[in-house]
Order: structure tokens, then sequence, then C-alpha cells
């Protein structure tokens, strides 16, 4: 697995998109966070659809209590951990608790959630081939290649008649585990962003919700999707995460305050129509 990410890391560099010379930075706030004398600037990293465009929405919440939220955008799932964990940023939203919690554990770090903000449901989304009844043999199916992702995206294969995996995989799944393949398909393992990117080339994809949006991609035009009541809904919450020790910032707690608020649940919904739902209240 560490070299797992070790190679998905170096391509992360290589991006041309990520990096030092890739991330974008809003720098948008109110005036009366800087205004304030008690003022206090954070920085967050995210990935660009949905999560920074709700941060985007958090921005004037936040100002009204002084603070000041800088969004760095990244579009990959590697290097938004790796700047909070130089405190490069002081938090980041973009994962999910499994991915989070399998990134620490390979990486060696203490980053942790201080809550679930929103659900984006996986898709499976029409390449070449317009359904799953009428897969050609030996069709290519695009799946995210980090590890909790990949085995999502196999779950919701499994759960649509397209594969068998091995029982109780569950969430640890990968193509290996795969004991019944009909069709004879070809998983393609590629890296989450650039699946929108490459639909041409493949017969089906399944896509996280954020690289779908961001992809010009429907979720009502998924051919599948997860369900909204769903054990994924619950486990693939996606989180804000902070360094170890952080959890007690006021100024942290204030921005998951915010963004657990009604206005940024209003925003959320009225948004994404679906493809993006709030957490549930805890």
């Amino acid at each position: 697995m560490k070299k797992f990410l070790g190679i998905l890391l170096t391509a992360a560099l290589a991006f041309g998109a990520v990096g030092c010379g890739g991330t974008t930075t809003n720098e948008t706030a109110d005036a009366g966070a800087s205004t304030s004398g008690e003022g206090v600037t954070i920085k967050v990293g995210a990935s660009p659809s949905p999560h920074a465009e709700i941060l985007k929405a958090a921005q004037p919440l936040l100002a009204e209590q002084g603070i000041t939220l800088e969004i760095v955008e990244f579009n990959d799932y590697v290097q938004p951990n790796i700047a909070l964990n130089t405190g490069d940023l002081d938090a980041n939203y973009f994962q999910h608790q499994p991915y989070l919690d399998q990134f620490n554990a390979d990486n060696n770090m203490e980053l942790v959630s201080l809550g679930g903000i929103h659900y984006e449901p996986m898709g499976i989304f029409a390449g070449k081939s317009a359904d799953l009844a009428s897969l050609p043999e030996k069709a290519i199916v695009g799946v995210p290649n980090d590890p909790t992702n990949e085995a999502r995206a196999l779950l919701l294969l499994e759960e649509n008649g397209v594969i068998k995996l091995k029982e109780d995989v569950g969430v640890n799944a990968t193509k290996l585990d795969i004991v019944e393949n009909p069709k004879n398909l070809e998983i393609k393992e590629m890296e989450a962003a650039q699946l929108p990117l490459s639909m041409g080339s493949l017969d089906i994809a399944v896509i996280n919700g954020n690289f779908a949006l961001s992809g010009g991609l429907k979720i009502a035009d998924a051919l599948a999707i997860e369900e909204a009541d769903s054990l994924a809904a619950e486990t693939y919450q996606n989180v804000v995460a902070v360094r170890k020790g952080d959890e007690e910032r006021p100024e942290l707690k204030a921005l998951v305050e915010v963004l657990k608020s009604q206005e940024i649940a209003d925003f959320i919904s009225s948004t994404y129509e679906g493809a993006v739902a709030p957490a549930a209240a805890e």
C-alpha cells in the first residue's frame, strides 16, 4: 500500500493542476473579518466541486464571527493531506472517513475528523455503452484507483449485478476479490479526477460525486447510484480534517458549526439537485 501511495503521490506531483504551482487560492473574505480586532485567518484545502463551492458559501457566515476563510483548491486526493500534515493548511475538506483512516495508516499521520458535512452518492455513468444490461464482452470499466473508493465502486457494480465479489469483503474489496465476471469485464483503475475526462475510451465508469460534478456530469443521468439510505451514505460522509491536537481550536470548531448550519444545508440542497446531500444531523 505504501508503494501504491508513493506512486500516486508521484503522479499527483506531476499533474499540472496540483502542488505548489497548480493549487488555486481563493482569498475572498468579507471586510468584516479584516477589520475585527479579534480577526483570525484559516486556510482550508478543498476539491473544487463541491467542497470549495460550499466553503465559499460559508465565507460570509464566518466573516460575521471575525474569521477570514482562505480556500486552497486541489485536484487530487493526496496533496491536501500532505499540506495539512506539514502545516501549510489549517484544515482540509475533500475526503471521507475511510480514506482518511487509510491515508493515516499508510503514511504514519495523525489527521482527525471534526465532523461529517455532506455525502456524495457515487454513480455509474455511461461511456461507450448506454446501459448495464447490454455491456459487451470485455467492456472496459473505469474505477478510482485509490483503495477506499475502488472498493466502493466495486460494491456498487456488485449491487447492480455487473460482478460478484468474495463474500463479506466489504470496504476492503479490490478487483482481485472479483469471483464472478460473466462478461470478462476489464476493470481499469484510474486516478479519480481523470475518469470523467476518459469516458470516450470507457464503456462505463464509476465516479465520485465531486469529480462527476467537476466533469460536467449530472447524477440524474447516472445508470445507477448509491441509495441515500444506504450504508455508503453513512460511511462515506465527507469530513473536515485537522491535525491531531487542533480539535479544540475555536476558529476550526466555528468552521464546522457553520458548515453544519441550516444555511449551508439549504445551499447544498438547492445547488446540487441530489448530487450532494447534507449529512444527517447528529
